[in-house]
């Protein structure tokens, strides 16, 4: 019996620290010949593909609980981002649900085909090949995991900055379920319903819905629609079977539609020949690309279908040994108006569609011994990614040749690639153990990319038949194959039952490709594409419960080696020699070398029974060592993009008895260092060091059925920047109108939450 509270207290002090950050939380717990003390609860993570305490897991890694990111009001992972150290998470630009992910330096800015992620996604163990909907909304998920640093010989896919688990929880032996509303700020509205149920003894059913509005921050004058709203509808179901003690299987599908406006950005100059003045409020725009004729290929459609099936069946073959396997497919469609000049006219609009499917195939074999534990894994991935996409150049072409000026641009990527991985630890004594792994990858791309120029208000290949072709500028079929074994090696040590260190050596890997959007005919090279990057990460880590329980440090010292770094980009061409930019090419540069220094601090401390202190912090060194441009090393003139030098969290949370239940009154806040969007600076979209602030009132009843809750959200209601367009003065200018153009993060928003659990 907990004092004088029922057994249910346990729960609600459980959720009192967990609305900090993870799925840790105060409990009072009782050691065998001992008075009851207080104590923070074991964090239990499967970073290593088996279930173990966070403090015995010499990786860097940080986990949140369903009940911890509800507390806070999140909505989508971007939200960790604010705790985690050394994780950016956006939109990326121009989108509402495309993930544009840093870790530790370590990521990929640009959405297009051919340009995998640096920081692997997964969904129960399913990794996403493709950023478009990854940037997923929390609407079913039991725990997220996030593993800083390289990361293949544990997961399907290799992954060169580390990876995100979006773990959901297995079905209930009995018929439950919850329903959550919200509203708040700008009309949101959100309804989140979940259901489980038995199905005889051996079945059971489960599927969750969610509906999630919202109207925009700002308004487009032009169109009269919103600008930056929300409108994502998606659902989950699964189904599992236990036919014996031994096994079990799962088959789940999901289904995602975001049928959110365009987002345009703020430009940050008057317009040169439509004379527009700079607007006021940067969440407001007139652009008209959603309403021009450049968009009618695609009806100015803006919207993401993206949906999947997934097979999993674990085979307990004896007391030691378990066999995996993970089936999945996948596939997206998405068409997008981009604005990017944010303005009625027609300056430089573009219609776009992604297309991407995937087949993966996992096997796994698990080992758990009193001394030897391990994983011995097979991955498989075909995928196909591919985009078209035109650049209209509406008053570039009407001023220079008399008629609208349209570049296309078609490319298609075929990834097909498959790897041997394992991993085994070994407990040399009761303190010491040792870890090795390794992953052997083949990594096939091909590619199929046509680009040509044309005269009319779009393409043939986006519905203008009557477009009148000028020139081809890439037409090119390319195939290459990468080969490459990756190690990781690490040594764990107890120097006490409350204290663990460990030293690691990990290598990351991620395999070349071609830019689909590269010109072939000005620039031969782009049909042998770019080359694969390696990242040596070097890691020390000091693990430390104290306080008699009450006290939780995590300590991750880095050093990172980055060779032959991919770096996309897009600048103007002038493919006639005419003296006018009519179109822009991808550029993928191998800079040379970059270093990447950090120390990662994450604490958790139980200050009274119902105060709690969460704190995260973390301070990188990134430099750029080597970057040859025409034979000569300009790194001191680059800068890694969207990692800032330092990064923090503070956390208070207070939980007070009333009413049959508790009050939980959390305060947080969060601070980001400067950040430059490009490898390149640009002041007019790079962000200065900002703080967010939230505050969330939650009280929830003494049986756990009923949650009432007030989120406030960068309660100060900062203006910060989170990715931008440069396309004209002082950069190489593309159109007439000196199109820069920044997008922001969400302002101030109170959201008020009802929950039940049935």
């Amino acid at each position: 019996m907990l004092r004088n509270q029922s057994t249910v207290g346990l729960y609600l002090q459980g959720v009192c620290a967990a609305a900090l950050l993870a799925t840790s939380a105060p409990v009072l717990a009782q050691d065998a010949g001992a008075e009851e003390r207080l104590s923070l609860e074991e964090i239990v993570v499967t970073a290593r593909r088996r279930e173990e305490s966070l403090q015995d897991v010499p990786v860097a890694v940080t986990a949140f609980s369903s009940e911890a990111l509800e507390l806070r009001g999140a909505t989508d992972i971007s939200d960790i981002a604010q705790i985690a150290p050394s994780v950016t998470i956006e939109p990326s630009r121009a989108t509402n649900s495309t993930l544009t992910a840093f870790i530790r330096g370590v990521g990929q800015q640009d959405p297009l085909a051919g340009f995998e992620q640096g920081v692997a996604l997964y969904i129960d163990d399913v990794y996403l090949a493709r950023p478009q909907a990854a940037l997923l909304d929390i609407y079913d998920v039991e725990r997220i995991e996030v593993l800083r640093g390289p990361q293949g010989t544990l997961y399907g896919r290799n992954a060169v900055g580390g990876a995100i688990k979006y773990v959901t929880k297995r079905l209930d032996d009995e018929f439950s379920g919850s329903v959550r509303a919200s509203y708040g700020s700008y009309n949101q509205a959100d309804v989140i319903a979940k259901v489980s149920a038995p199905l005889g003894d051996k079945v059971r059913f489960g599927g969750a819905v969610a509906s999630l509005n919202r109207d925009g921050f700002g308004e487009n004058l032009t169109t009269g629609k919103d600008n930056y709203n929300k409108q994502v509808f998606a659902a989950r179901a699964s189904l599992e079977f236990l036919p014996s003690e031994d096994l079990f299987i799962r088959i789940a599908a999901d289904y995602t539609d975001d049928d959110s406006n365009p987002v345009a950005g703020h430009r940050v100059n008057p317009a040169v020949v439509s004379g527009e003045a700079v607007m006021q409020d940067v969440y407001d725009t007139t652009a008209g690309a959603a309403t021009n004729a450049s968009t009618a290929g695609i009806d100015g459609n803006n919207e993401v279908h993206a949906k999947g099936v997934n097979g999993m069946i674990e085979w307990t073959a004896s007391e030691n040994v378990t066999f995996k396997s993970i089936t999945s497919y996948r596939e997206d469609y998405t068409e997008s108006v981009i604005d990017f000049d944010s303005l009625p006219v027609d300056d430089m609009d573009a219609p776009v569609v992604y297309d991407n499917e995937q087949f993966s195939q996992e096997f796994q074999l698990l080992y758990t011994g009193e001394k030897l534990n391990g994983v011995l894994g097979f991955y498989y991935l075909d995928a196909t990614a591919s985009n078209d996409f035109d650049v209209v150049l509406g008053q570039t072409g009407r001023v220079v040749y008399g008629l609208p000026l349209t570049a296309y641009t078609g490319g298609t990527v075929d990834t097909k690639a498959w790897s041997l991985f394992a991993d085994v630890s070994y407990d040399i004594t009761e303190a010491a153990s040792i870890s090795v792994g390794g992953r052997y990858t083949t990594d096939k791309r091909s590619a199929d990319v046509y680009r040509a120029n044309y005269f009319g208000v779009g393409s043939p290949f986006l519905g203008n038949s009557s477009a009148v072709l000028i020139a081809a500028t890439s037409d090119f079929e390319a195939e290459r194959t990468f080969h490459d074994f990756s190690p990781r090696f690490a040594v764990n040590y107890d120097l006490s039952d409350e204290a663990t260190a460990y030293a690691s050596y990990s290598r990351g890997f991620k395999a070349g490709s071609f830019d689909p959007r590269g010109a072939n005919f000005a620039s031969p090279e782009v049909a042998s594409g770019f080359e694969p990057e390696h990242l040596d990460s070097f890691e020390l880590g000091l693990k430390s419960t104290w306080w008699d329980g009450r006290a939780r440090t995590n300590i991750a010292l880095f050093s990172s080696k980055y060779k032959d770094m991919q770096i996309p980009g897009s600048l103007p061409i002038d493919s006639n020699n005419d003296g006018v930019n009519d179109g822009f090419v991808g550029t993928v540069t191998n800079a040379g070398r970059a270093t990447i220094k950090g120390i990662e601090f994450e604490g958790e401390f139980l200050l009274t029974e119902n105060f709690t202190l969460q704190t995260t912090l973390n301070i990188l060194d990134a430099k750029i060592k080597e970057w040859i441009v025409n034979d000569v090393n300009v790194a001191d003139q680059r800068k890694v993009q969207n990692t800032p030098e330092f990064m923090s969290h503070v956390g208070l949370n207070y939980l007070i008895p009333l009413a049959s239940g508790a009050v939980n009154l959390n305060a947080n806040w969060s601070h980001k260092g400067k950040i430059q969007q490009f490898e390149t600076a640009a002041p007019e979209i790079d962000q200065k060091a900002y703080d967010i602030f939230n505050a969330s009132i939650v009280w929830t009843s003494e049986d756990a059925r009923w949650n009432v809750g007030l989120h406030a959200r960068n309660l100060f209601d900062e203006r910060y920047k989170t990715a931008g367009y440069t396309f004209g003065a002082p950069y190489a200018a593309l159109g007439l109108e000196n199109n820069v153009t920044a997008f922001y993060g969400p302002p101030r928003t109170v959201t008020a939450t009802v929950g039940v659990k049935f």
